[in-house]
């Protein structure tokens, strides 16, 4: 008996039977399965009983291919029901990334929605931290979550340089907003355009992180590099709010 839009009844049977496939055995099964909904319907009702199986979804962006930004996921659709399963690992080495994580999903929605403001009203009435906000999610989508799988410093990346990269970012973020903050009710308030004009040479050392090849810089010196650019940019931030 036909179902939604003439497929079959038992259609998200067949789909989880297939997808149930990966796990159930001894070894390792991987499957990636990739869903093209007509129009991009996600309502579509392979992709609807497709979505309701799996437990990771990458949803790819036509605006963002346009945009040649590669890999075309869209980091606000897409999720992972696994996101707890590594924490132990993390707690143990990298203690700091779930916390990066979390600040930089909510730095990515909140420009999402700053968006709509900025449409409305241009990005000069914003309020000052939301101006940094604006700036800081530019960072991490054209320089952290944007690769060139063909280059050699970009064809992979260790996860040491994840967190290297993800850590000084945020910082950058914190450390904007405390000096706007700071500074909100002295006669020489920090904007956002009085830190970019004194931190150009930070911001590019921020964007060009992502150059660090790790076979030829190897991880000792990237790991100093990112240390010392997180040195230099907190005494930037001391001297901006003296």
């Amino acid at each position: 008996m036909p179902a939604d839009s003439g497929y079959p009844a038992y259609l998200g049977a067949r789909l989880a039977s297939f997808y149930e496939r990966a796990g159930r055995v001894k070894w390792s099964v991987s499957i990636v399965g990739a869903v093209s909904p007509p129009g991009g319907d996600f309502s579509d009702p392979v992709t609807a009983a497709t979505l309701g199986i799996v437990q990771v979804f990458w949803g790819l962006d036509k605006k963002l291919a346009q945009r040649k930004h590669f890999p075309s996921i869209n980091w606000l659709i897409s999720y992972s029901k696994y996101m707890r399963a590594l924490d132990e690992f993390y707690d143990k080495n990298y203690v700091e990334f779930v916390p990066l994580r979390t600040k930089v999903k909510e730095i990515l929605q909140e420009e999402e929605d700053l968006s709509e403001i900025v449409q409305l009203v241009g990005k000069a009435s914003l309020a000052e931290t939301d101006k940094i906000t604006l700036e800081v999610a530019k960072l991490l989508k054209d320089d952290f979550l944007q690769q060139n799988s063909y280059s050699a410093y970009d064809r992979f990346c260790p996860f040491y340089k994840t967190v290297g990269m993800l850590r000084n970012i945020i910082a950058f973020y914190d450390m904007s907003r405390h000096a706007v903050e700071s500074t909100a009710q002295s006669d020489n308030k920090v904007t956002w355009n009085v830190i970019r004009d004194a931190m150009g040479n930070v911001l590019y050392q921020l964007s060009s992180m992502k150059f660090k090849d790790p076979v030829k810089d190897g991880e000792a010196k990237i790991r100093a590099d990112f240390d010392q650019l997180l040195e230099d940019m907190s005494a930037a931030f001391r001297n901006l709010e003296d």
